[in-house]
């Protein structure tokens, strides 16, 4: 990207693979106009199974990857598990990756839409994080 800003990536854990590319889709279709920052799913197993996969999350991660950091999105307790693993490992997930404490779905379009905005990494982690406070009634 020649003069612009890297765009922070963000990536979506889910325990299903279907639902981790939905949401992805979400996010990035209400992204909207413009360039969309990289989302990346990592759901299921690998071999198509309901779980978590530390090795879909690498490869998720380094695809989304351009230099501005990573945010990491995820459904449920294991999913949270394993991330924080691959963080602790230190040389598994690009520099400057994030687990990202924020609800699933509204978490990631918060983030997606953000990053997609030029936002860094910390900015993107706010904006998810706010979702908790959306109020549906």
């Amino acid at each position: 990207m020649s003069g612009a800003r890297r765009p922070v990536g963000v990536v979506l854990v889910s325990h299903s693979a279907a639902v981790a590319e939905a949401v992805a889709e979400l996010a990035a279709g209400l992204a909207g106009g413009g360039a969309t920052a990289p989302v990346a799913a990592a759901g299921g197993l690998p071999d198509g199974g309901l779980g978590t996969s530390a090795e879909l999350i690498v490869r998720a991660a380094e695809s989304v990857d351009a230099g501005a950091g990573v945010a990491v999105l995820v459904d449920l307790g294991s999913a949270v598990l394993t991330v924080k693993a691959l963080l602790a490992e230190g040389d598994e997930l690009p520099l400057g990756t994030r687990l990202v404490d924020a609800p699933f779905v509204e978490g990631a379009v918060a983030a997606v839409v953000s990053a997609s905005a030029g936002a860094d990494l910390d900015a993107v982690e706010s904006a998810a994080a706010e979702a908790y406070g959306y109020r549906k009634v």
